[in-house]
């Protein structure tokens, strides 16, 4: 993503004025410019009328901070006194999300967050267990270390700069240890697909297991599954809200099954211990008087069949991950609506349907259908007081249509 400060990240002069910026007079232009409520689209505007005031570097920065920490609000908690860059905040991990992934490391007497950055996650491990961060961005580690200040935890981590492309920047010390790994996945402002171009790549790992058999590894939501299989470990899934934020490798004894999904709030997760291969659908049946629309982790983690048979559901069509059944059983892990009809879909008969129920607005979901939702509103034409749920998909290879008159269950 561009941004109007992008060409003066981590240099000398970058470092040089965030130190200046955590000094006194530094924290009261930081105040000064927060109280204005600042955003990108008038960067310009409130950098040249600071710069005039202020030393360019430092007004540029403390800009870019209090832009960021708007920004990052939904992220963190304590976001109105944290420091951030463009980059890392992009990449961050969701406060919450990382309070959870945490937990895990609450039995080991150190952790090494390796690729800290500006220490989003340390700050959630430095809660559980003592931590090493360690990041070759020595920008990033001062934000982190004045981060971990600023939430009250500076005793409970210390930081080290070095290129996690060399050997660990530490010895095993007395005790248990456990790492985690958070590799960059952007480069150039572009997303990083493949582990295999992480920075530094996933194969890094093979040089610390040995040693450090406890690993906890953060990859892409969308990682290439094919890519992982020549790893030994369990991969979570972990959905906030019903959106999907990221996926886990955890090695050795923090891995707890083979497959998982996590739901947060809440911590309701899914396992299995089999190995990841395609996973065979469940019983098929057509629309009952329940249909089920998984969690995205459920679906990344392959475990629609385990939560089809939890629910006494069967599946429309082999390859959509609906699931449909007579009778609601409540489940944290799927929305549901009630089926008020079902028939193959025709345009012209679902428009006479629904114009006999005075339906005059409806919204359109799909799954394993061409159609687009805007399209279909429009070619409906619908005039009427009544609202409706239009579900598109397959059941058997054929494009049926589903109308809900209500949410059974989920938001």
């Amino acid at each position: 993503m561009g941004c109007a400060y992008a060409w003066c990240y981590n240099t000398p002069m970058r470092l040089a004025a965030l130190r200046a910026l955590l000094g006194p007079a530094g924290q009261e232009l930081l105040q000064e410019i927060m109280a204005s409520a600042p955003r990108e689209a008038n960067f310009l505007r409130h950098y040249q009328t600071l710069s005039r005031r202020h030393p360019p570097d430092l007004a540029r920065l403390a800009l870019e901070v209090a832009i960021l920490r708007g920004e990052a609000a939904e992220k963190f908690p304590l976001a109105p006194r944290m420091y951030f860059t463009r980059q890392a905040l992009e990449q961050a991990t969701t406060f919450e999300v990382s309070s959870y992934h945490a937990a895990r490391f609450a039995s080991y007497d150190r952790v090494a967050d390796l690729g800290c950055s500006l220490g989003g996650d340390t700050l959630a491990i430095a809660q559980v267990s003592p931590v090493i961060g360690v990041d070759i961005d020595p920008l990033r580690l001062v934000m982190a270390g004045a981060n971990l200040a600023a939430a009250g935890l500076a005793g409970a981590a210390h930081f080290v700069c070095a290129d996690l492309e060399r050997p660990l920047p530490f010895a095993s010390p007395p005790g248990s240890m456990a790492l985690y790994f958070d590799p960059g996945r952007r480069s150039g402002g572009r997303r990083i697909f493949s582990v295999r171009e992480y920075q530094p790549p996933l194969e890094a790992i093979r040089e610390w297991l040995p040693r450090w058999p406890s690993l906890g590894v953060k990859v892409s939501p969308g990682v290439d599954l094919d890519e992982l299989g020549e790893y030994e470990c369990e991969l979570e899934f972990v959905s906030l809200r019903g959106e999907l934020k990221e996926a886990l490798l955890w090695f050795g004894p923090l891995r707890t099954a083979r497959r998982r999904a996590t739901l947060l709030p809440g911590g309701y997760t899914l396992s299995a211990a089999g190995p990841w291969e395609a996973e065979p659908p469940a019983n098929l049946a057509p629309p009952g008087a329940v249909l089920y629309e998984p969690d995205p982790a459920v679906l990344r983690a392959g475990l629609v069949r385990n939560l089809a048979e939890q629910l006494h559901a069967a599946q429309l069509d082999p390859d959509i991950a609906y699931l449909t059944s007579e009778r609601l059983e409540p489940t944290p892990f799927a929305r549901a609506w009630d089926i008020e009809a079902w028939f193959p879909f025709n345009l012209k008969r679902l428009r006479a349907y629904l114009r006999q129920r005075n339906v005059g607005r409806v919204t359109v979901k799909k799954r394993g259908s061409p159609l687009q939702p805007e399209a279909l509103q429009r070619d409906l034409r619908l005039k009427g007081e009544q609202e409706r749920v239009v579900i598109l998909t397959q059941m058997r290879g054929q494009p049926i249509v589903l109308i809900s008159n209500r949410m059974a269950q989920g938001g």
